[in-house]
């Protein structure tokens, strides 16, 4: 059964006209028994960059004039229908990102490990210094907490996300459920837009970390990339995204939901700042969350003005502003669930606890600074991007 987007007849111009249809490849007998084929036929094979294991394919529908759909809902309606799906497809996109991520930083972790090549750089004055295990080499090590990083980052929004759909689930009053809602709906094109931007980051550093071998078929590491890369154009592309998260999702319900994951960030922070090895550290994110909220009220604004063209071309980097303060508040939550569990943790799980501290560490006091800079230039009065002259791309 194929849903189908077309428009009737008759029907108003643009999206508008659009209505969602149920075809099926054979039609349906009164006795619900399949009958004769419903012309439905599929015309060509895609050559894709990856996902070779998924055909993508040209279907056409009715080339003898004998194919007949059922219309799913109202006329006109297809859209709306349709997002009821998408909405729920998009955090599906960026758990398959996420499973791109993760498995491109444990692939590059293993090896890491196991690959012996050049000396430790703090042995090099040695005479003839030992090889040792690129994990020790530092560039290598930073590229593998960058990983880390993102990879623990996306699984706790992802997990939050979910959690917020029980939170709906279960909600007692009206007021919470729309509460929950609001988050689910803020955070979709976040998180499908974050999520799988940075997992082509993430596995396009587990190719560096194999060097030459990376580039080559028979290593997994290149796969990972090309059949990652798709996470960001289907089901929206992350421009798309980008642009539903500022014309829509900040501003509605008068921004409660956006000041809601403001509040939430900032229970963390109050319970982190209570912890003598993280309170730093909360004060470092408390200091985003803040600029964060200024932020998104200077470009609601600027989107109801005359200068709304500007805001918007200025999405993509405010979702990504967004991105990485709820990486590191999430990162900053883990942190706070581990720490208090160093001193009794058996001896196995210790390295475990310390990662998640110090990954907080790294992306609150790497990255967080970045995204620092990008909250002052979003905020400054930059040209505009929208002045190039379309002739000047040469």
């Amino acid at each position: 059964i194929h849903p189908v987007l077309a428009r009737i007849d008759g029907a108003p111009p643009g999206t508008k006209g659009i209505s969602l249809f149920l075809v099926p490849k054979f039609r349906v007998k009164n006795d619900g028994t399949p009958g004769q084929h419903n012309d439905v036929v599929c015309s060509g094979l895609e050559d894709k960059m990856g996902l070779h294991g998924c055909c993508t394919c040209s279907l056409s529908f009715g080339s003898k004039d004998e194919c007949v759909g059922e219309l799913l809902g109202e006329e006109n309606k297809g859209m709306k229908a349709m997002f009821v799906m998408m909405n729920e497809a998009r955090l599906g996109i960026a758990t398959q990102g996420l499973g791109f991520a993760s498995t491109s930083y444990i692939n590059a972790v293993n090896y890491a490990r196991q690959r012996i090549q050049g000396p430790d750089i703090r042995n090099m004055l040695e005479e003839n210094p030992e090889s040792v295990a690129i994990i020790n080499h530092p560039d290598v090590k930073r590229q593998l907490i960058s990983m880390k990083a993102y990879v623990d980052g996306m699984r706790s929004l992802l997990y939050y996300t979910a959690y917020l759909f029980d939170k709906v689930k279960i909600a007692v009053t009206i007021e919470d459920k729309e509460k929950y809602q609001g988050l689910i709906e803020l955070l979709t094109p976040v998180t499908k837009s974050y999520c799988t931007d940075r997992a082509h980051e993430v596995c396009t550093q587990g190719i560096q970390i194999y060097g030459g071998y990376g580039y080559m078929k028979e290593f997994p590491q290149e796969q990972l990339l090309r059949d990652c890369k798709i996470t960001s154009i289907y089901e929206g592309t992350n421009g798309i995204q980008a642009m539903d998260l500022l014309g829509r999702k900040l501003g509605m319900k008068k921004g409660q939901p956006f000041m809601d994951l403001l509040h939430e960030m900032n229970k963390t922070i109050a319970k982190a700042k209570n912890l003598d090895s993280l309170e730093n550290l909360a004060k470092k994110v408390e200091l985003a969350v803040n600029a964060l909220g200024e932020l998104a009220m200077h470009m609601g604004m600027k989107a109801m003005s005359e200068k709304f063209i500007d805001a918007f071309a200025a999405a993509h980097p405010f979702l990504e502003v967004v991105g990485d303060v709820c990486m590191a508040w999430l990162e900053l939550w883990r942190a706070l669930v581990a720490a208090p569990k160093i001193e009794n943790a058996k001896k196995k799980d210790v390295a475990f606890y310390q990662g998640q501290v110090k990954t907080a560490e790294y992306f609150i006091t790497y990255v967080l600074s970045s995204t620092m800079g990008k909250i002052k230039a979003l905020k400054s009065d930059i040209p505009s991007i929208m002045q190039m002259p379309n002739d000047a791309f040469a």
